[in-house]
């Protein structure tokens, strides 16, 4: 069972190109500590200058878990150039079980 995260983070304004810099270190450690993990994607958004949308795939439940159980590690430089809050999706078996507004994201 796939399981498909969409996530909506905001950068610090005037920080983007940081952000940038500071996620060619977190995918591939995303991807070299989370075999679980298929799919992790970020994307800047042309008529949103300050947002990056992350496309992520995991294998199962499981490596959902570790994603988040790592995300202090593997975002910890990136995490400092984030406004606070977010907006994530989940989709499991191509159905949309969960849209959540999080004011925390790290």
């Amino acid at each position: 069972m796939a399981i498909v995260t969409i996530a909506i983070l905001n950068v610090k304004e005037g920080k983007m190109e940081e952000a940038k810099e500071a996620l060619k270190k977190v995918v591939p450690a995303v991807k070299e500590s989370e075999p679980g993990t298929l799919e992790y994607k970020p994307h800047t958004v042309k008529h949103n200058p300050n947002s990056i949308i992350f496309f992520e795939v995991y294998k199962d439940q499981d490596a959902a878990n570790a994603h988040t159980a790592n995300l202090g590690k593997n975002m910890a430089e990136f995490g400092l150039l984030l406004d606070r809050g977010m907006v994530l999706m989940t989709i499991v078996n191509d159905k949309l079980v969960s849209v959540r507004n999080l004011e925390e994201i790290i």
